[in-house]
């Protein structure tokens, strides 16, 4: 069940509304703006997760990334039947 809405006023740039506007589609204005601020709220908490654990484990290396990736990348391939051997084992 969602959470009862409340009426705000806000300010942006006007180039930004209108931006926000012409791409919010059917589900209007508020929608876009609702779906885009809850956004950015998953985002700030993911920074606040990466600092902490930043803090207890030290800053993720770039080798550390790289390495992740390229897992990411193979278990993508392997789910969409790209990375996997399809010769029947008897």
């Amino acid at each position: 069940m969602s959470e009862p809405t409340q009426k705000y006023s806000i300010s942006m740039p006007r180039d930004i509304a209108e931006a926000a506007r012409a791409r919010s589609g059917p589900s209007g204005l508020s929608a876009y703006v609702t779906a885009a601020v809850a956004r950015q709220i998953e985002r700030d908490n993911l920074n606040e997760l990466i600092a902490v654990a930043e803090a207890e484990h030290g800053p993720i290396t770039d080798e550390e990334i790289r390495e992740t990736r390229e897992l990411l990348t193979r278990a993508r391939e392997e789910q969409s039947g790209e990375g996997t051997d399809h010769r029947s084992v008897v």
